[in-house]
């Protein structure tokens, strides 16, 4: 009889990390920049938590945030929870956190942990979270007060947020590649 050695596919350390991030992303979800259009440090978060966790760990702990606020803890912005908000003209954009963990994850896996990578890919991903949530936005809005265009959309959901989310992917990079030495993490 033979006994397989199989690694697993998580590990305890794993676990902790995963649920450490996925309540970092609640926590800067709840903090509120009060500018012309207020953001959140949600976006800084997945980024952060993604930079530093690594891919695999990163992604799947925007997984647990997501769900999480599904199945109605208050982690979204505004203490705010449930299917209504994930279903709603906003949650396009948290459902789009998953495409940027998605897309983190295979770019550090073909490539390394290079700056350049986490760079491109996070760049890549925000793209596609703005894109898909810009859809997502149109097509609830129209269901609930008409049709509007997407030019109108952007400027309303992404033109303003893409420079605040810039500064938060250099931010996340800057703190994560300081704290992996010092936390020993293995990514």
């Amino acid at each position: 009889m033979s006994v397989s050695k199989t690694k697993p596919f998580l590990k305890t350390l794993d676990l902790a990390y995963i649920a450490i991030g996925a309540v970092l992303i609640a926590i800067c979800s709840w903090i509120s920049i009060p500018t012309t259009v207020p953001f959140t440090l949600q976006t800084f978060a997945v980024f952060f938590v993604l930079s530093l966790l690594g891919g695999k760990r990163g992604t799947i702990s925007v997984l647990i945030y997501i769900l999480l606020g599904a199945v109605g803890l208050p982690v979204f912005a505004q203490f705010t929870a449930g299917l209504g908000t994930l279903l709603g003209m906003t949650g396009g954009y948290i459902v789009g956190f998953i495409f940027i963990g998605l897309i983190y994850w295979l770019a550090v896996s073909l490539f390394g942990k290079k700056l350049w990578a986490q760079i491109v890919s996070l760049l890549l991903g925000l793209a596609i979270c703005y894109a898909f949530g810009t859809f997502w936005f149109m097509t609830v809005y129209a269901k609930q007060s008409g049709a509007i265009g997407l030019a109108t959309a952007l400027s309303w959901c992404v033109i303003p947020f893409i420079l605040p989310d810039l500064a938060k992917l250099g931010l996340a990079l800057v703190l994560s590649r300081r704290l992996t030495p010092v936390l020993k993490l293995n990514r």
